[in-house]
């Protein structure tokens, strides 16, 4: 479908023009003509699908057709990172480049300046509001907000905004609205407590759900198996291969991050760290140095990394197997952008050998395995291998008390004299499980 067969206001379609935006996505398809009509939405599509058009453009061409007040916030978009409440800010200026509506981007990481400007901004109107659940918040707690007048409600990756713990933050934000408003939720996945935020936020919504689509073709998908342990040597030695430039590589906490980018400093690469603990500012320095090409390396954590939008990512490396598919196709969807190619290397000990198996069976194929230098077993089959000597040990274990206890005769027996003796406090045992 064309963007112009929707009943677009002329303006907003002389914008895409210029913007040589021409064909479809398929939630741009379905969620454009339901938000257009004016019905409470929710959304379950992935990243890189066009989403954010999918809501800005109807949301635009409804301000620009209506009477709605100027000197009040009448549309409120809510993102979970600074860093996606930023780009969504670039492309709404270009979406309403022709259209005479006024935007403020509201976020946290800021100087006093900034946050007066956001104060001064807020209090005068403006009809669309970007801004993350906390910063907004701290604005109305201070009394000169007011939200009255919102005619729309839109959240944008709503599932990481409750992975981040901001679902009472926006239920504070949403006791300001005026129960008649229009409300759109977009979301990669549908987990229960989304379920729930959408009974409690939305009236009688239309449901869309597009599938994850399968990794682009260009990709060139690869899976090591290893051990824990090996997983920083294999990645240095890769990198040095390669002489790697332009790779995120994704690690499932911020200790991880910071313990992995600290390794691999120490040998000579140039690394960027993203994650919670790092101030705004230092953030977007690193940003900046990635893009750049000051920093090569970028390690980071799903969450804070969900708002990087650079399109010539030549690697993407799971340092951890992902949640699900759906993150792993996130994740990797990074790389191969603009009709590039790109390469994926997901690292998988032996904990993460199911959870691989489930995103081999959703993309349909086994994926090419990557043999790594190391320790003799490395191999998906020599871990498996690995586990049954394992079983087969405990097996031994268990069945040899029973057979001295038999051996036992009389007081001097073994079993006896074993009974008899302290039991000993084993502390390294107990320290281990730490």
């Amino acid at each position: 479908m064309r963007f112009d067969e929707f009943d677009f206001n002329y303006d907003v379609l002389d914008a895409l023009d210029a913007m040589h935006f021409e064909e479809c996505t398929p939630i741009q398809e379905k969620a454009i003509p339901a938000a257009l009509d004016g019905n409470d939405l929710i959304a379950v599509a992935q990243t890189g699908t066009g989403k954010t058009a999918a809501y800005l453009l109807p949301v635009l061409s409804n301000l620009a057709d209506g009477d709605f007040p100027d000197d009040a916030v009448n549309c409120i978009v809510m993102a979970p990172t600074r860093e996606l409440a930023m780009q969504i800010d670039n492309q709404l200026e270009g979406f309403g480049y022709f259209v005479s509506v006024s935007s403020l981007p509201i976020y946290g990481g800021t100087d006093g300046a900034t946050f007066a400007r956001q104060q001064k901004g807020l209090k005068m109107g403006a009809d669309i509001v970007i801004a993350t659940p906390g910063r907004l918040l701290a604005h109305l707690q201070m009394g000169y907000v007011d939200l009255s007048k919102v005619s729309f409600f839109i959240l944008d990756e709503a599932d990481r905004m409750l992975d981040m713990g901001f679902y009472d933050d926006i239920m504070q934000i949403v006791k300001h609205l005026p129960k008649e408003r229009q409300t759109l939720m977009f979301s990669a996945t549908m987990p229960p407590k989304i379920q729930q935020l959408a009974k409690t936020i939305l009236t009688d919504p239309v449901e869309i759900k597009i599938a994850v689509s399968k990794p682009a073709e260009k990709i060139h998908q690869q899976v090591a198996f290893c051990y824990e342990p090996q997983k920083i040597d294999i990645l240095k030695e890769i990198f040095t291969k390669k002489h790697a430039e332009r790779v995120i590589v994704f690690a499932s906490s911020k200790l991880k991050v910071k313990d992995l980018a600290r390794e691999l400093r120490k040998a000579k690469f140039k690394i960027g760290e993203m994650h919670s603990d790092l101030e705004q500012s230092r953030r977007d320095e690193v940003m900046h140095a990635f893009k750049n090409g000051t920093i090569h390396i970028l390690v980071a954590t799903d969450i804070v990394a969900r708002g990087i939008d650079i399109d010539d990512i030549a690697m993407v490396v799971n340092f951890d197997v992902p949640h699900d598919a759906e993150d792993y196709v996130h994740r990797i969807g990074r790389t191969a952008r603009a009709d590039a190619d790109g390469e994926a290397l997901t690292l998988v000990s032996e904990r993460d050998r199911r959870r691989w198996a489930g995103i081999e069976k959703f993309l349909g194929k086994k994926i090419e395995r990557l043999t790594v230098n190391g320790p003799a077993e490395t191999t998906e089959e020599s871990v498996e291998n690995k586990r049954q000597r394992q079983r087969k040990k405990r097996s031994r274990t268990s069945s040899a008390p029973q057979n001295r206890q038999k051996q036992g005769n009389g007081p001097h027996s073994e079993e006896s004299t074993r009974k008899d003796r302290p039991r000993r406090r084993n502390h390294w045992h107990r320290d281990d499980k730490k």
